[in-house]
């Protein structure tokens, strides 16, 4: 959260499984669709929050199955713990909090009662968690008997059932609404309260995120009997509170636009990025821009046009350099060139670019240093590297767009292939 000086212009809370990422679709569509848009108008401004009722190891298993973005912060085994950036910094003043009238050994002690409980994988138990499986019919009157004797035994927890199958026992004031109000409380008290909040969700365990004051929400298309029950129970007349007609990340694009929380439409939904129209320079749209293309332009959804590398050359500075993740150094113009010779060499196979964390930094009165990591994915290969790209607007028109000057790429650590001549850009 230190990234951002001042307040967030806007800050999405979302859960991960069948809400931000669609099992089901198998090109990750709207995941990347969401993706190309966060980076392009949000990234440098604005707070991503996944809350999931994912245990840390199986967390970082998702994300290394789907083309996600790293989020500033992360809300993990159903709001019990709390990270911080990219190293996943604990939040300890919530973990001392979560203390309170908890004892796991006393919750281990009381299910082990209950036969009708499985408990779950040892990853998914946590130090303020314990999660089971449990049959839909027999879960309302074992949550019932279970919350009676643990307060009998002095402790006060809250149980959550949701996808049907999972239960979850959480101290009282853990949850991913809880969470949530705890985040905001802390980013208040530093001047930081963000402008606008998006709440995004599918299930039960979801239900909390929805009933925060002043915050907005999206049930997903495909959103969990259990939660349009709780909607129409307790929030069914709340204006800030949507079903979307639109499956998981497609419809928090859809939120975004409904509550006019800022731009709405994906690049990836723009048919001709050469036609966008800018009120101002806008380094990350740029950079999202020039990679929807080359994917598009390798995939052959774009034709083989003397046009098309005729523009990316006039973008280019004819001094402009490239170094290669290997070393090489190369121009830029040189680069373009190589374009005619892969044009249309993924036709047909599952090909993807995507880049994470696109953040410009304006170092010069015309001239905009931009980091980001650009990941591509070819088959079941996927590779990553750091790249830093300094782009210019000097005697430039909006409607030329930024010269890109340099553009310096390493991988990133074990992502290395062992032949890099394929990597182009």
């Amino acid at each position: 959260m230190d990234r951002l000086t001042s307040a967030a212009r806007l800050m999405i809370v979302s859960d991960l499984d069948h809400t931000m990422v669609d099992h089901h679709d198998t090109e990750n569509l709207s995941l990347l669709r969401f993706n190309a848009l966060w980076e392009a108008n949000y990234r440098d401004n604005s707070l991503l929050v996944f809350s999931t009722g994912r245990s840390p190891t199986l967390y970082k298993e998702l994300r290394k199955e789907k083309p996600m973005l790293t989020p500033d912060i992360t809300i993990m085994s159903v709001g019990t713990e709390i990270t911080y950036g990219n190293s996943m910094v604990p939040d300890d003043g919530w973990e001392t909090f979560l203390n309170n009238k908890w004892d796991r050994k006393i919750v281990t002690e009381e299910t082990c009662k209950f036969p009708e409980l499985t408990l779950q994988a040892e990853s998914e138990q946590r130090p303020h968690k314990v999660s089971f499986s449990v049959q839909k019919e027999k879960a309302e009157d074992i949550m019932k008997t279970l919350s009676k004797r643990l307060e009998e035994r002095g402790l006060d927890v809250k149980i959550i059932y949701s996808g049907g199958m999972d239960l979850d026992i959480l101290p009282q004031g853990a949850g991913k609404g809880q969470a949530l109000a705890y985040l905001l409380k802390k980013l208040k008290s530093e001047g930081k309260l963000p402008h606008n909040t998006l709440a995004c969700g599918d299930s039960g365990n979801d239900a909390e995120l929805f009933s925060i004051p002043d915050v907005y929400g999206v049930m997903v298309a495909n959103a969990q009997e259990e939660l349009l029950q709780w909607h129409a129970a307790n929030a069914k007349n709340n204006p800030k509170v949507i079903h979307a007609s639109e499956r998981c990340a497609a419809g928090i694009i859809q939120a975004i636009g409904h509550f006019n929380l800022g731009p709405s439409t994906s690049p990836r939904d723009v048919m001709d990025l050469s036609d966008c129209k800018m009120d101002n320079f806008v380094p990350a749209y740029e950079v999202v821009k020039f990679y929807l293309f080359f994917e598009k332009w390798r995939r052959g959804e774009i034709e083989h046009s003397e046009h098309y590398l005729a523009n990316l050359k006039a973008v280019c500075r004819p001094s402009g350099t490239f170094v290669h993740p290997s070393g090489v150094e190369k121009s830029l113009q040189e680069c373009v060139t190589l374009f005619r010779t892969c044009h249309g060499d993924k036709q047909g196979k599952q090909y993807r670019i995507w880049v994470d964390q696109v953040l410009p930094a304006q170092v010069g009165s015309d001239s905009w240093l931009v980091s980001f990591k650009k990941w591509e994915l070819s088959g079941e290969d996927r590779r990553c590297c750091i790249t830093t790209v300094l782009l210019s607007s000097k005697g430039k028109t909006l409607a030329d767009g930024l010269t890109w000057t340099h553009v310096h790429q390493t991988w990133l650590h074990g992502s290395a292939p062992s032949d890099s001549t394929a990597w182009l850009v």
